[in-house]
């Protein structure tokens, strides 16, 4: 049983080239292999799809279908197409024929020079459809700054001719490391006057020596005096938004994680994660031996064991 092009899309047999083109677009987005990844039926469903797009999109292939169906298409696939005929030296029966036998096994060629006789030179055989251009893939590595903020990155693609072509391609705010995005149209050229495909960029975020990304929170690691943490200060630490203040309390010990709301990662309609100031107590690699004194001093006016609870 043939297959209805027509129903495959949806649409009236008297639609015209732009219904049919609308149809065919929204289908093809519901049932390509890309948006429904492992699913044989939906892979199945869009090689339908397309088959018919390509039929019906041509004038020309479109009405061979409409007077002969798809069987026409088998034109050139070695002997012509087979029809039913009433036989009256059979007792009326129908019988099948095989066209190409009128033409000395030319098949097709010969069916296309009695079309164009009967329509007015309109016919010029069977010609291959249009094809969708391949997809093409590609990774870029941005900053660790770009991927938060968002913005531009160059990326130069490679064409099948050679020829290298820059692409400007915009990074929105707050994407992550292994995400990809799609460039509609800027993959490969379709053969024969197709469409072209897609370019799928998987998106690769350079570390940061300070931040680090958890979820849509920021962590960033804040070196502090020996005095700042001893007696409390007011810092200024850099955060995607902006610099800003923080006041370390006083007696503050390293490893202290300091927490700002919504001055974290702002991804799309998602409310803005949080900033943690985790500090760091950092020390002169050398100390006199006066200083050392004081520091021993220190040390015995405040005694303590700092790994009492430290076990197994």
């Amino acid at each position: 049983m043939e297959d209805d092009y027509y129903k495959i899309l949806g649409v009236k047999r008297d639609a015209s080239q732009k219904e049919i083109q609308r149809a065919y677009r929204d289908l093809a987005r519901k049932y390509h292999p890309d948006m429904n990844p492992g699913d044989k039926k939906a892979k199945e469903k869009f090689q339908r799809v397309q088959q018919a797009y390509d039929v019906l999109n041509d004038p020309e292939q479109r009405e061979m279908y409409d007077r002969y169906g798809s069987s026409f298409q088998s034109a050139g696939a070695g002997g012509g197409p087979r029809y039913s005929y009433q036989n009256p030296g059979a007792g009326g029966a129908f019988e099948e024929f095989d066209f190409s036998q009128l033409f000395g096994g030319r098949g097709s060629e010969g069916f296309a020079d009695i079309f164009r006789q009967f329509s007015g030179g309109r016919a010029q055989g069977r010609r291959a459809a249009p094809q969708r251009g391949s997809d093409l893939q590609h990774e870029l590595e941005i900053p660790f700054r770009t991927s938060i903020t968002g913005g531009e990155v160059a990326l130069h693609v490679r064409r099948p001719s050679g020829k290298t072509e820059a692409i400007t391609v915009k990074i929105p705010a707050g994407i992550e490391d292994g995400k990809k995005i799609r460039l509609r149209g800027q993959g490969d050229p379709g053969p024969r006057g197709g469409s072209p495909g897609d370019l799928l960029i998987t998106v690769r975020v350079a570390q940061h020596p300070h931040f680090r990304r958890h979820g849509n929170d920021l962590e960033v690691l804040v070196p502090v005096t020996l005095a700042e943490a001893a007696l409390g200060a007011k810092i200024d630490v850099p955060t995607p938004q902006g610099t800003i203040t923080l006041t370390v309390p006083p007696g503050t010990s390293g490893g202290r994680r300091l927490r700002v709301k919504g001055r974290g990662i702002a991804s799309g309609k998602a409310a803005a994660g949080d900033l943690y100031a985790e500090l760091r107590i950092v020390l002169p690699k050398e100390i006199d031996e006066e200083t050392a004194r004081e520091i021993r001093a220190f040390d015995a006016r405040y005694p303590m064991n700092p790994r009492a609870d430290l076990q197994w």
